[in-house]
C-alpha cells in the first residue's frame, strides 16, 4: 500500500512536512475545514470520507483567498481541492450575470469530467456549471452563455473564442484554476493561457494544478500568479521492501518482434482495460489492427478522428464492448478510465514527464496498475534516465515464451473450471459424463472435456520464441586515428569485432550531420539481432559512413537500418560495393 506526504512551502514561512502515517499528525476531516453545511452534505452523499493529502493541504489557503501553486498527479483528489473552495466563496449569482470562476482545462473530456464534479458538489446551493469545448454546437453554449453561469470549465481555444466573440465576459471572476497546466502548454495553449489570464480582473485568485514543474510552469506562476502557497505530492512507502501501487517493468527486443511480444504480454497479464501508447498516427492504426486480427478487442485514438469518431471510442471503452485503446500522447490527454488497469509504453517515452503522465493513470484509489514498456536495447538509456528522475525501479523482465503462454492459458482454463464447478446448473451435464463412464475412466473424461475446452480458445498465435535481446552494457566510445586520408576510424577495442568474414554496409550520413560512432553502433545493435561486439571497424566521412558487419547477417542489418532512423532522419542504407565509381 502506497501512502502519501504533502510539503507545503508559504512563502516566509518553514517548509511543513506531514507524512499520512505518522499517529502525530494532525488529520483533518471535511467539517473541520470550514465548509458550509450543504458542501459537507453532498460529500456525505457521495461517500467521500476523509480529504486526501491535497485537499488537506489546498483547501485552508484557498478559503483565505490565497493564490496556490501544487503539483499533483491525476487521481489525487485535486478537483475537489480547487472545486470545494472556489464553491464556498461563491455566491450564485441570479439572471445572466457573468461567471465568478473560469475552470482551464485541456481537453473535452476533462472539461466534461470537472464540471460533472463541481455540480455534484454545488447542486444543494443552486451552482450554475457550464462546460464549454470544440466538438460541441456553439450555438448551444451561446444559449447556455446567455443564460449565465457561476462557473465555467473551458478549453483555452474555446473560451478564446467566445471571448473575441464577446459572449463570455471576464470582469466578473474571481477565481481562475489552470488544471493539467504543463498538458495545456504541450498541446501548445501557452499564449491562449497568457491571453485569458491577462483579461481577468487584477485581484483575482489564481490557482494552478500541474503533474510535473517544467521551468514553463515556474514561468507562467510568476508572470501570473501572486505570493502562492507552493504545495506537492510526494509518494511515500509506507515500508522498506513494500510493493509500489504501479508494478513498472519493460522488455527489451528488436523492433520487429514488438507486435507479437506486446501480444504474448497481454496474454499473459490479462488486463481489464489497457492504454497502448504509440508515437505516430500510422503507427496507432497498424498497431491497433495487428491486435484486432490477434483477437484483441482494441480501438485506435488519435487526432486524425473526427469528435464524433473519438466519442465512440470511448463509449465502447466505457461500455465495455473494447478493452484495448491504442493512442498517441495527444489524443489521450485529458481522459480518465476508471477500469483502467494497464498502461503500455510501445515505445520508450523520450521525456521522463511523459512516463509520469501515462502511468499516473493506473493504480490509484488504492488499487494497483501495471506499467509495461517495449524498449529496444539503444532506448536502454532513456529507462536509466526516467529510473533516475522517478527514483523508482523499472525491473527488466524476458518476454513470455510459448511454453509461458500455453502454461497461463491452461492456469486460467483451471480458474474458469473451478468457478463453473462451484456454480450450479450442471445437472443437466450428468447424464453425458454417466453414459461415458461406462466405456471409459472418469479422469479420461474429464481430460477430454478440458481439452476440447482450452482448444476452443485457441492456440498462440506464433509458435516460435522471440529471440531475447541484451540491453546493451555501458562502453566508453572508441577513440578515433587518423589514417593516411586523414579520415576517422575508430581503433576496435582488443577481443572486439566480428570473428567470421566480413562486409562494408554503407550508410548515407556522416560527420556533417554529427553522427558519431556510438551513433551507429546503437543503431545497428538495436534495429538488428547483432550485439555490440559484432560490429567492426566504422569509418565516418563528412557525408556517409561505412560499417563493418559479419557477412551472414549484412542483409537482416541493411533491412533493419532501412526501416529505421539514424539521428532522427531516414538516410541511404546498402552493401559498400554498390557505392563504387
Amino acid at each position: 500500500m502506497s501512502h502519501c506526504a504533502v510539503a507545503a512551502d508559504v512563502p516566509a514561512v518553514p517548509t511543513t512536512r506531514m507524512t499520512a502515517t505518522d499517529p502525530t499528525a494532525e488529520r483533518p476531516g471535511f467539517t473541520e475545514l470550514g465548509l458550509r453545511p450543504e458542501l459537507l452534505a453532498a460529500l456525505t452523499e457521495l461517500g467521500y470520507e476523509e480529504p486526501t493529502p491535497i485537499q488537506r493541504e489546498a483547501i485552508p489557503p484557498l478559503l483565505e483567498g490565497r493564490d496556490l501553486l501544487g503539483r499533483a498527479a491525476t487521481g489525487t483528489g485535486k478537483t475537489a481541492a480547487f472545486a470545494l473552495p472556489l464553491l464556498e466563496r461563491m455566491t450564485p449569482a441570479a439572471g445572466t450575470g457573468g461567471p465568478g470562476a473560469l475552470v482551464l482545462v485541456p481537453t473535452r473530456e476533462l472539461a466534461m469530467q470537472v464540471s460533472e464534479a463541481i455540480h455534484r458538489y454545488g447542486r444543494s446551493i443552486g451552482a450554475r456549471v457550464l462546460p464549454i469545448y470544440g466538438g460541441q454546437p456553439i450555438g448551444r453554449q451561446l444559449r447556455s452563455l446567455e443564460r449565465g453561469a457561476d462557473v465555467v470549465v473551458a478549453t483555452p481555444g474555446r473560451a478564446l473564442d467566445h471571448i473575441g466573440r464577446g459572449t463570455l465576459h471576464l470582469d466578473s471572476i474571481a477565481t481562475v484554476v489552470l488544471d493539467e497546466a504543463d498538458e495545456m502548454l504541450d498541446m501548445g495553449f501557452a499564449e491562449d493561457i497568457d491571453a485569458i489570464l491577462d483579461g481577468t480582473p487584477d485581484g483575482r485568485q489564481t490557482v494552478l494544478f500541474s503533474a510535473t514543474m517544467p521551468a514553463r510552469i515556474n514561468a507562467i506562476a510568476k508572470r501570473h500568479l501572486t505570493d502562492p502557497v507552493r504545495i506537492q505530492i510526494v509518494e511515500e512507502r509506507a515500508a522498506a521492501g513494500e510493493a509500489p501501487l504501479v508494478r513498472q517493468s519493460a522488455y527489451v527486443l528488436s523492433r520487429a518482434h514488438k507486435p507479437a511480444a506486446l501480444a504474448r504480454v497481454l496474454d499473459v497479464e490479462a488486463p481489464a482495460a489497457a492504454i497502448v501508447f504509440c508515437r505516430t498516427r500510422n503507427e496507432v492504426d497498424q498497431l491497433a489492427e495487428t491486435l484486432t486480427g490477434r483477437g484483441y478487442r482494441a480501438e485506435a485514438l488519435h487526432g486524425g478522428l473526427s469528435q464524433e469518431g473519438r466519442d465512440r471510442v470511448m463509449q465502447r471503452l466505457r461500455s465495455g464492448t473494447a478493452d484495448l485503446l491504442v493512442a498517441t500522447d495527444v489524443a489521450a490527454r485529458g481522459l480518465d478510465i476508471d477500469q483502467l488497469t494497464h498502461v503500455v509504453n510501445y515505445d520508450v517515452p523520450s521525456a521522463p514527464e511523459s512516463y509520469v503522465h501515462r502511468i499516473g493513470r493506473v493504480g490509484r484509489a488504492g488499487r494497483e496498475g501495471v506499467a509495461i514498456t517495449l524498449a529496444e536495447p539503444r532506448e536502454h538509456r532513456l529507462l536509466k534516465n526516467i529510473e533516475r528522475v522517478t527514483g523508482q525501479r523499472i525491473q527488466i523482465q524476458k518476454v513470455p515464451t510459448i511454453a509461458d503462454l500455453r502454461a497461463r492459458r491452461l492456469e486460467m482454463m483451471r480458474a474458469t473450471l473451478r468457478e463453473a464447478i462451484l456454480e450450479e446448473g450442471l445437472d443437466r451435464f450428468r447424464v453425458v459424463v454417466e453414459t461415458l463412464a461406462d466405456e471409459f475412466d472418469v479422469m479420461e473424461v474429464a481430460l477430454a472435456a478440458v481439452k476440447l475446452a482450452h482448444d476452443a480458445t485457441g492456440g498462440p498465435v506464433d509458435e516460435v520464441d522471440i529471440p531475447e535481446v541484451a540491453a546493451p552494457r555501458p562502453e566508453r566510445p572508441p577513440r578515433d586515428r587518423p589514417d593516411a586520408g586523414g579520415r576517422g576510424k575508430p581503433r576496435a577495442a582488443r577481443g572486439r569485432g566480428p570473428s567470421g568474414p566480413t562486409t562494408r554496409v554503407f550508410v548515407g550520413a556522416g560527420r556533417s550531420a554529427g553522427v558519431r560512432p556510438q551513433d551507429l553502433v546503437g543503431a545497428v545493435t538495436g534495429e538488428s539481432q547483432l550485439t555490440g561486439r559484432d560490429v567492426g571497424a566504422i569509418e565516418i566521412f563528412d557525408r556517409f559512413s561505412l560499417v563493418e558487419v559479419p557477412v551472414p547477417a549484412a542483409d537482416d542489418v541493411i533491412a533493419a537500418l532501412r526501416g529505421s532512423t539514424i539521428k532522427g532522419r531516414k538516410v541511404t542504407i546498402r552493401r559498400e560495393r554498390d557505392t563504387s565509381g
